[in-house]
Order: structure tokens, then sequence, then C-alpha cells
């Protein structure tokens, strides 16, 4: 493990000044000489760490103050050398990276109010500078290979925050190929039996699809060139096992059903060559209805580009093909990093003198702007974090306003839903949507590629039963304004459900905290468990801030494991 193969890494990409190669040089010495001696739990020399890291940054095609921090991006936490002596030998830049990882890296996800506030520190972060974010995900990555060192219980909790935070992160910043990977290594800690599962019953039929597409792939290239197409390259994409195993959930475990099990990626040079492949492979076999997805006309709200279609191939069997050029396939594995390595290209002195964020110019993502707004007023911590697994990081649907802007929704959303991520006056005003030009009930799902047409009645107030339908947070957080008078008078009482040790005295202890926060209680329910009782306080508070400042004393009483409430 020597510096060259990093140096020839990056030189794969783009050429090297000689100030840029010494730069690098010397970050490489500087980090091998302060983690010196150290070694990580599964015994290789913890320098190996920085370096996968920093290789994995090169990869990506970033630029070198990025590659230096990440060679860097443990140091100031764990060996004697800080902040202040980064700045001082590799400048403000490098050290501001390094910081911003350092502090990135302190973020454990334990608890519901530990997790709220660093995930909105993860927001703060992310919005700053992307750089950081993409060298923890580099770390990341790294880290998540050599999980089987520790303890089953940090294994969990390292996985857990893997699979909920940082492969949803890395899919929105259009890094499919990292998302996916980050899923498949978090899946056998967090799911060991169906693992084990999806080994035993897909190896065989992988192998089998395998062979199958190569007799396909022949007669493709025959066609193509015939066609005077010269593709890139053609080959076989095995699904991962972690979206394997959901799609399966959905098609009641039968892998019949999963025509994409296998599928062929074809690359060409043009756009005009993608829809001319598309077209000889519908000349060849018939398509699937329904199953021609054109994400280049209408790319993924995290800019993902490809065609795809699934069509009755040799044998008749559903087979897909996606098809996408060069560029498109590097945006798939690189998302956000290839929009920088290309933005570096162009202007990479710019950049740096306006320190602007490569976000600002970037309308795919202004989903990050939208976080930051959207954050600041969610106070419940449960709430904040099941908002932000719901809002922006669950799967996701592009719908299209008459005007053709795309509005980005989680999958499952409807038309007030989409009326509300126009406006909060348009949500609140709606009164029926057309979808594709066919007025549709205000609760059917939108799907992804939909026209939808929001028919409004100006002085119109939303209708409470649509809480009993809206996905978004959004959505409900504006109904729940909008009728917040109507709401609360019909609110008699707060049922607090408290899940605690089986100890003497929990049940008093918790009934005076309630009582010194000068709350009537109506009603105590008692349910033993075999090992933690449950019980249920009802008490006469309809505030909604009184609640949640109630709900953090009743945590802080010993033995309390969890607490929730639901308004009645």
């Amino acid at each position: 493990m020597d510096v060259k193969a990093l140096l020839k890494e990056i030189q794969k990409n783009r050429q090297l000044s000689q100030d840029e190669s010494s730069l690098i040089n010397r970050a490489f010495s500087f980090a091998q000489r302060a983690h010196q001696g150290q070694k990580r739990k599964s015994g290789e020399p913890y320098f190996n760490h920085s370096y996968n890291t920093a290789l994995k940054i090169a990869e990506w095609k970033l630029d070198s103050p990025t590659i230096v921090a990440s060679l860097l991006h443990d140091v100031a936490e764990d060996t004697q050398y800080g902040i202040t002596q980064i700045k001082n030998e590799f400048g403000e830049e490098v050290a501001f990276l390094v910081d911003g990882v350092t502090k990135v890296g302190k973020l454990k996800y334990r608890g519901a109010e530990a997790k709220a506030e660093n995930l909105r520190k993860l927001i703060i972060v992310l919005s700053k500078d992307i750089r950081v974010i993409l060298i923890k995900l580099a770390d990341r990555l790294h880290n998540i290979k050599t999980l089987g060192a520790l303890p089953p219980q940090k294994q969990k909790r390292i996985a857990l925050e893997t699979y909920d935070i940082y492969a949803p992160l890395a899919y929105r910043l259009g890094m499919n190929n990292l998302a996916g990977e980050l899923e498949d290594l978090a899946f056998p800690y967090l799911y060991p039996e169906e693992y084990k599962w999806i080994i035993e019953n897909v190896k065989e039929k992988y192998e089998e699809r395998q062979r199958y597409l190569e007799k396909v792939k022949i007669v493709i290239l025959k066609k193509l060139e015939e066609a005077g197409i010269k593709p890139i390259n053609i080959d076989a994409r095995a699904k991962r096992h972690s979206s394997l195993y959901k799609k399966l959930l959905r098609q009641n475990m039968n892998l019949e059903q999963v025509y994409d099990l296998v599928a062929l990626r074809i690359i060409v040079k043009t756009v005009e060559d993608c829809y001319a492949t598309l077209g000889i492979i519908h000349q060849l076999w018939p398509p699937l209805p329904g199953r021609i997805k054109d994400y280049i006309a209408l790319p993924k709200p995290n800019g993902y580009k490809s065609l795809h279609t699934t069509v009755f191939c040799l044998e008749n069997k559903p087979t897909e093909f996606q098809i996408r050029t060069q560029e498109m396939h590097d945006e798939d594995e690189s998302g956000i990093a290839a929009y920088w390595a290309y933005s570096q290209l162009k202007s990479a002195k710019d950049y740096l003198l306006k320190q602007k964020s490569v976000f600002a110019e970037k309308n795919e993502l202004n989903w990050v702007n939208q976080l930051k707004e959207w954050q600041k007023g969610i106070t419940n911590p449960e709430e904040f974090i099941q908002s932000l697994k719901t809002d922006f990081f669950k799967d996701r649907i592009f719908a299209i306003t008459p005007k053709g802007e795309v509005i980005d929704l989680s999958a499952g959303s409807t038309s007030v839903d989409f009326a509300y991520a126009i406006h909060t006056e348009i949500g609140n005003q709606c009164i029926g949507a057309k979808i594709n030009g066919k007025i549709t009930p205000l609760d059917y799902p939108i799907q992804s590629g939909d026209l939808v047409e929001i028919l409004i009645q100006k002085s119109k107030k939303p209708s409470e039963s649509w809480l009993e339908f809206v996905k978004t947070n959004r959505a409900k957080k504006e109904i729940k304004s909008a009728l917040k008078d109507s709401l609360l008078r019909r609110i008699k009482e707060t049922e607090f459900r408290i899940v605690g040790e089986d100890r003497v005295g929990l049940l008093k202890d918790i009934s005076s905290i309630i009582s010194k926060s000068k709350i009537n209680i109506s009603k105590i329910d008692m349910l033993k468990t075999a090992h933690f009782p449950h019980i249920k306080i009802r008490c006469d508070i309809k505030d909604k801030e009184k609640t949640e400042r109630l709900i953090l004393k009743i945590k802080n009483v010993q033995g309390v494991k969890e607490v929730s409430c639901k308004q009645i």
C-alpha cells in the first residue's frame, strides 16, 4: 500500500500538477505517521482505513483537497494532531473538510432525541459543503465492509444507521450504486434469517439467468451491429440481495414474478443510440405493457437517467433491459460526485474563490435547501425521524404540473400531497384533481410520470378526512395547522402509553411528575407483561408543546423505556 497507487488512480481521470502531487504525498506521509502503531478491531493497521477512504474518493474523481482531507479525516479525532495543525500544514480548505467529517463522525444513532438532533446537524453539514458528506460516505463504505470484527451490538447499530440514513442519503445524492452496496452490506447484520433464505434460494436462479442472458447478448450484439450501433459495453446486472428481498415481500416471495433478477445493461455512445437500441429490442421481442420507463426524458428526482424496458424475450421469458450512455452510467455510479468532478473540470478555481456549494447550481438537488427549511418546524424527535424517512428518504415518485415542473414526492402520495408540495394555499383550497386529463379522487395514489392538475376553490378549507390518506408529513402538518381550532375543540384528553422496567415505585414516580406539571390524571390502566409493564395514563391536556415537555420529563424517570401519546 503506497502513495503511487493512489496517484495512479487519480491520474486515470485527470492530469495532476506538481503542487497537487506534492500535497497528496505530504498528506499520505502525515496520516501514516499520525496513525503509526494504531490498529483497528480487525487487527489491520489503522491507516489502511484512511487509505481506502481516499482511494474511493479518487475513484469518484473528486478534487485534490477532498482526497487530502479523506487521508486525514480521522487524524483530528484519533491522534495527537488537531485541526489547527492540519490547517497550518494543509490550508484552511482541507482543515474545514476534516473538521466537518470529524463532527459528522460524532453523530451516533442512539435514542430518539439523539437521533433527531444528530440528523439535524447532518443536514446543516450537508448544505454547507457536499464534499464532507462524500468523504463520510466513503468512510462508511469501508467501515461496514470490516464490520465483522466488531461486537454484535455495535454491528447492529452501525448497520441500522447505514441502512436508515447513509444508504438513502447516497441514493438521494444520485449515487445509486453506492446506496445499493451500503444496503447490501448492512442487510446480513439486520436481517440474518432473511439473508440466509435469499442466499439459499436465489443462487441457482442467478446462475441460470446469467447463462440465459449470455444467449440474449449474442442476439442483441448481432442486431446492433447490423444497425451500425457499436455498444461501449453490454453486461448482466444481478439484482442486489436487499432490494430483491424488498421486492419479494411485495410479490409474496414468488421469485418467478421478479423479472429483473438479472437484467442486461447496454451502454452506448449517444442518446440517439439509446432510443435506437430500444427500438431494435422492441422489433425483436414484444414489450410487457406498462414496463417501458423513459428516465432520459423524465429523469428521477435524484438525477438518474436511463431507458428501461421488460420484453417477452427468448423462450418467451420476461427480461429487463437498461439502456444508457457512458455519462449516464458514470452519474448512476457516482451521482453528485460525478457532477462535482464535471464542475471542477469546467471551473475549479472559480468555485474555490466564490466558496459556493455545488448544490447552488443543481436544481435536481434543491431538496437539500427544502430539507433545511422543513426541519426547522418540527420539535418532536420521533416525529422528526419519521418525517425524515417518509418525506426525504422513502422510495420516491415524480409527477408533473401542467407547466412542466417536476414535483418530487414519497411513494404512495396523493393529489393532496402534490397540491401541498406546490404551495400551502393550493393544498388548502384543493377541491379535486385531474391526472393525465381524467378527474380522479383526491386519495388516488399518483404514479411516477403522471401529469397532475389541481382544481381549487378560493376561501375553501381542507377537510379533516384528508388526514386519513395523505402520505407526506408536510401535507399532514399543513392540514392540522389550517384546522387547528376545530381539531383542538374535538380533543378532550391525551393518553400516554409508557413501557418501563418492573420496579416498585415506577407508577408513583410517573404520577408525581405529572402532578408537579399541574396536569390532572383522569384514568390509569396497567398491564403487566413477562418483561416490562405497560402503563396507560389519560390526562387533561390538549397543548402540543406542553405534551412534548411532559414526555421528556417522563422519559427521565428511572426505569422508563419508551413513551408515546395520542390525543382522544
